[in-house]
């Protein structure tokens, strides 16, 4: 897993907050999608938090289930690697972009932020959890994609898999809030 190249803050926190404590720092999973923006502007309004750090996961384009299945079953493709980093880099340079916007929304809403990419080795959910572990935050936030149905039955949602295998607090935003969140600042 790849956490990019910004560390964690390690600044202490005021006194009065339990002295000598780390910032409060939010893990904003952010994919560019409108549920992704409701999620930040409900931390934005309901969250106090020093830092936020927003997490866009990305995957190589080589690591691609049609490709992968290929491989499995004993086929051995003409593999150009040279086309492979291109497509690669596309994909990381889209990623680099929607955490961008992620990042300006999260200064938007009142939080102080800063933006990374993780590389999905196996899963989005399975890189997050790994990507807030890596950056030591304290909360969570992720919005739902709000499928239901069939849909819902037959893939999980990524917002459900971190809530059950991320051991710190998540705070889920579903597809369904009616109402966006009215930002003071």
């Amino acid at each position: 897993m790849d956490v990019g190249s910004i560390p964690a803050t390690t600044a202490t926190a005021p006194s009065g907050r339990g002295g000598g404590r780390a910032t409060q720092t939010l893990m904003i999973a952010y994919d560019g999608s409108p549920n992704a923006d409701r999620a930040i502007r409900y931390a934005g309004h309901f969250l106090r938090a020093e830092a936020a750090v927003v997490v866009t996961a990305w995957q190589p384009g080589g690591m691609t289930s049609a490709r992968m299945s290929t491989l499995a079953g004993g086929m051995q493709p003409f593999v150009d690697t040279q086309l492979d980093v291109g497509v690669d880099r596309a994909l990381e340079d889209e990623a680099e972009r929607i955490n961008e916007r992620g990042v300006v929304l999260a200064r938007e809403c009142g939080l102080t932020s800063r933006g990374t990419l993780v590389e999905v080795e196996s899963t989005v959910w399975g890189a997050l959890v790994a990507a807030a572990e890596a950056l030591d935050v304290d909360l969570l936030v992720t919005g739902t994609r709000g499928v239901s149905g069939l849909k819902a039955l037959l893939r999980s949602s990524v917002a459900e898999r971190v809530l059950k295998h991320c051991h710190r607090p998540v705070f889920i935003v579903p597809a369904k809030c009616e109402q966006e969140p009215q930002l003071t600042l």
